[in-house]
């Protein structure tokens, strides 16, 4: 069993972001490369703002993109008195104090000491004060080196160096009894034995003040991997402006989840030039020596051309279980699937070429799930003519007369229709497909026709020449 233990630790305050969706994904590569552990952590402190809800949607997000875990899900909230704990164990080892300071001094300070051009901190005045049981109320703050550095080891920045002197005395522990972030952080990550810690590079400021708790507590300082941020097209952080960011709204616009994995992979790490990665390609080749150090720009466009690959490429079977659902959503029962010979796995070839998104899928699938269409109005006028009603009457003829319906057998009746007409294949072929769809775009006439069966084919042309006799 290796040592690696990575965690993923987001905040219940809302939707799963789709930087958080990754962050999650490369502790879960490393993780599964590693033979290691996946830990995943519900930081709820803060009571304000964390809800169940969010907690399902974080959840929900998870299982969609098939980021399992092993461990958790771990919620701070059921360790509160741990924290509690921890941080008298340092106040007892004189490595904390009580701060009776009120948020109106501190904010007096730091005005003072802006105007001053000083660096904004807490200026130590209670270290000394020795308080033992504070009789107000009182925060209680770890006493933070001064001097020297701190270097912090980043597999992926490289080595970033801190000075100590600016360093704030962190509060740990609030006037109200609740551990701060930075503190419970470095708590659970120490008794969870992290050995990796993966996160954004919003972080990286954090990491010189939690480093200090580390050592103080008694745990091994775990390695650092800050992931470059995720900006939108203007170069600014990825936010609704540049559009979804929750990982359930790319489900609800139909993409495929191990789609969506495999572009926020490449987003921020590369294995030369390949683009499109099996799950079991990127467990296997993960490192952090192709993991970029500068920020990644989000293309939805890009993002749309992988998931028409995944629908492209992937078997017919796998992309009619993820369509499924979103022809329930929109209102196709079973009677309506019935209807298609072969069912739903029968549309997957004919129309992935056409489709980037399972809602594409949707859209297109249309003409062969209802009993009767409605034609395109302008479609119907340009090619369902008075002079096209004759061949297209003849055409369903010939087809009702034929006991086979294979697509040889209607290209070798349309091919002779077309010979003994004097036509060309785009003066029927045309008409045949506003007659059948009630579009101008679609598969195969051939594959059309398969899709609807003889029955609806024939149906669809009688009513097309019916139109055609009154244009």
């Amino acid at each position: 069993m290796s040592d690696v233990r990575v965690r993923f630790a987001p905040s219940p305050t809302g939707f799963l972001h789709i930087g958080g969706v990754r962050t999650a994904l490369f502790n879960w590569l490393f993780a599964r490369h590693s033979g290691g552990i996946f830990i995943l952590r519900i930081e709820d402190t803060d009571r304000d703002r964390s809800t169940d809800e969010a907690i399902q949607v974080i959840l929900e997000g998870m299982k969609w993109t098939g980021l399992d875990w092993d461990e958790g899900p771990i919620r701070q909230t059921d360790r509160l008195e741990l924290y509690r704990e921890k941080a008298m164990d340092l106040f007892h080892q004189k490595l904390a104090y009580w701060c009776v300071c009120t948020s109106e001094e501190l904010e007096t300070r730091r005005k003072e000491a802006q105007a001053r051009g000083e660096s904004i901190k807490y200026d130590g005045r209670c270290r000394s004060r020795g308080i033992a049981e504070p009789d107000q109320p009182a925060a209680l703050r770890f006493i933070a080196p001064q001097e020297g550095q701190t270097v912090i080891h980043d597999l992926i920045k490289g080595d970033i160096v801190f000075d100590n002197s600016v360093l704030d005395d962190l509060i740990i522990l609030r006037s109200n009894g609740y551990a701060t972030y930075n503190f419970s952080v470095v708590v659970d990550d120490g008794l969870m034995n992290i050995s990796h810690v993966i996160r954004g590079d919003d972080h990286v400021n954090n990491t010189p003040r939690q480093v200090p708790l580390f050592e103080a507590l008694g745990f091994s300082v775990p390695q650092f991997a800050h992931l470059p941020m995720i900006l939108g097209s203007d170069k600014t952080r990825l936010s609704k402006r540049h559009g979804a960011t929750s990982v359930l709204a790319y489900q609800e616009m139909g993409y495929l989840p191990e789609a969506l994995v495999n572009y926020l992979v490449r987003l921020g790490w590369s294995h030369g030039d390949q683009e499109i990665f099996s799950i079991q390609e990127m467990v296997e080749h993960f490192d952090f020596k192709h993991v970029q150090s500068s920020a990644a720009v989000f293309n939805p466009e890009k993002l749309k051309w992988v998931n028409a690959q995944y629908i492209r490429t992937s078997e017919p079977k796998w992309v009619a279980e993820a369509l499924t659902p979103f022809l329930q959503k929109a209102g196709y029962d079973e009677a309506a699937i019935a209807r298609i010979p072969g069912g739903i796995e029968a549309l997957v070839p004919p129309l992935r070429e056409r489709s980037e998104t399972l809602l594409d899928f949707v859209d297109g699938a249309a003409p062969y799930l209802v009993e009767s269409i409605t034609m395109d109005e302008a479609a119907a006028t340009k090619h369902l003519t008075g002079a096209i009603a004759p061949v297209l009457k003849e055409f369903s003829h010939l087809v009702e007369a034929e006991p086979d319906f294979s697509k040889e057998t209607l290209e070798r009746i349309l091919h002779g229709l077309i010979e003994r007409q004097g036509l060309k294949m785009g003066k029927i072929a045309q008409p045949l497909r506003v007659a059948l769809t009630g579009r101008t775009v679609s598969p195969g006439i051939y594959e059309v026709m398969a899709l609807l069966g003889k029955t609806r084919t024939l149906q669809r042309i009688r009513a097309a020449v019916d139109c055609a006799m009154k244009n």
